[in-house]
């Protein structure tokens, strides 16, 4: 062992597990000594975070104490995390922690957290009858944590590497065939809706990207649409238009002749409402807003408009999002080409189509056998060797 340091200061051991360890002593907190490890496989690693450490708490960092629990450990990682991520995504890890994961192991210490406390806690929520998935997205939220308090110095591993959490169920994807997509599109002509479902079903764009287009997004005589927005519904309730989740979702839609008919007795029709509610009216320029003008609530849309529509039309009771899958496997069945149909999605790749419509696959490849059939045909006339 080295020799004594005093406050402030730091030492070096070598742990007989064979990785390095820097204690810190922090001093006196509450009358109780505080004192901090790091930890690392080499003594210049160790010595780096002990440096690193060391000269945080010479700039005044807040010294997080040994015996932190995992509910204040997740109360600072949300707050640190709010800048970095869009205010409904945080409001969804709020919910875990709030609800799972605090009741359940929010008085462990953070620094004994253990896989068994981990698994323990999945088990428990699937007996509460949470779906395998939604017990996996709380494990991720967990993971991500950890990753954090580790580059913190807080844990030594992120334990919850050590545990398998339950397999994603995807659930089977109902969509419309074309003459299901042609009935809903009849019974809706006469509804002030009639465009949003045109284009949900002929370009695949998400509820959100519909609903936060302007006019100003359109080129009518060019036949396209810029998607920029989705709108969302924040914690508060407030409805706020925010920017698309990736790169690849900012894209330009090629529309087709049946959206831009639609688009342009739409746009007759809501000139008419315009003039009939007159100054209530809320000039915000959007395509599909409520009756007066401003954003349309998704489940305003869904109850007051959407299922009602289905019901009238005779159609199964699917989700607004599966008019997207349905326009993407029309697309594919048509033998579209698969990068030009993750374009037109907005997916950060191929693959992420394929993989969600795994379904379109054999239709897809009997049409490249036809296709190699009809290539390597014989000639007609020609004899067969």
């Amino acid at each position: 062992m080295s020799k004594r340091r005093g406050q402030g200061e730091g030492s070096v051991v070598r742990r007989k597990d064979g990785r390095w360890e820097a204690r810190i002593d922090r001093g006196f907190a509450g009358g109780k000594r505080q004192r901090q490890s790091v930890y690392g496989k080499t003594r210049r690693e160790v010595a780096n975070k002990l440096a690193a450490q060391l000269k945080a708490q010479q700039d005044g960092v807040m010294f997080v104490p040994a015996n932190q629990s995992v509910e204040t450990y997740f109360a600072d990682w949300l707050d640190a995390v709010r800048p970095t991520i869009r205010e409904r995504t945080h409001y969804r890890y709020e919910q875990y922690v709030r609800l799972h994961i605090v009741p359940t192991i929010g008085t462990v210490r953070l620094a004994k957290l253990a896989p068994q406390h981990l698994r323990r806690l999945y088990e428990a929520k699937l007996a509460e009858k949470l779906s395998p998935t939604t017990v996996l997205h709380l494990h991720r939220v967990i993971h991500a944590a950890l990753n954090q308090a580790a580059r913190w110095d807080l844990v030594t591993r992120n334990v919850a590497d050590l545990v398998d959490p339950p397999r994603m169920v995807r659930r089977p994807m109902t969509t419309l065939s074309a003459e299901q997509a042609r009935t809903l599109f009849a019974t809706a002509s006469a509804d002030r809706l009639h465009a949003l479902y045109v284009l949900a079903v002929t370009t695949g764009m998400r509820q959100g990207e519909l609903l936060a287009l302007h006019w100003r997004d359109l080129d009518l005589k060019a036949g396209t649409a810029h998607v920029r927005g989705s709108l969302q519904q924040m914690r508060d309730g407030e409805l706020k238009i925010v920017e698309p989740k990736t790169l690849r979702s900012r894209r330009q839609v090629t529309l087709t002749a049946t959206a831009l008919h639609a688009l342009r007795r739409h746009r007759t029709r809501q000139a008419k409402e315009r003039l009939r509610v007159g100054a209530a009216w809320l000039d915000d320029d959007l395509v599909f807003p409520n009756p007066v003008g401003g954003p349309m609530a998704a489940n305003h849309l869904l109850r007051q408009n959407f299922y009602p529509l289905l019901a009238k039309a005779e159609l199964p009771k699917i989700r607004f999002h599966d008019l997207r899958h349905t326009a993407a496997t029309l697309l594919l069945e048509g033998n579209i080409n698969t990068k030009v149909v993750s374009e037109m999605l907005g997916h950060t790749s191929v693959g992420i189509t394929m993989d969600l419509y795994q379904h379109v696959t054999p239709t897809m490849q009997q049409v490249a056998a036809d296709a190699m059939d009809g290539l390597l045909a014989a000639p007609s006339g020609a004899s067969e060797a």
